[in-house]
């Protein structure tokens, strides 16, 4: 267990793409709450996860009434240099 303690303090930066879109600022300074943004990828595309911007997984989101969760479906192999 002493391995696994030492890990814990290390923070990682965790990203999940759903998507992107790009909006002019002057768009979002007239959007109101509950506004929606259409994004670049449909609702089968992929779900990607970053860890400190480097790309280890795909995925897909769950939603469960107010709860949504990422199922892994794919990790990504890391390429050689």
């Amino acid at each position: 267990m002493f391995a696994l303690t030492i890990l814990e303090d290390i923070e990682v930066e965790l990203s999940i793409v759903l998507g992107s879109a790009q909006v002019q600022i002057r768009q979002i300074l007239q959007m109101s709450r509950g506004a929606m943004i259409p994004l670049d990828c449909g609702q089968d595309d992929p779900t990607l996860v970053f860890v400190n911007d480097e790309l280890i997984a795909q995925g897909r989101i769950l939603v469960d009434g107010d709860a949504m969760s990422l199922e892994v479906t794919d990790v990504v192999k890391k390429r050689r240099s």
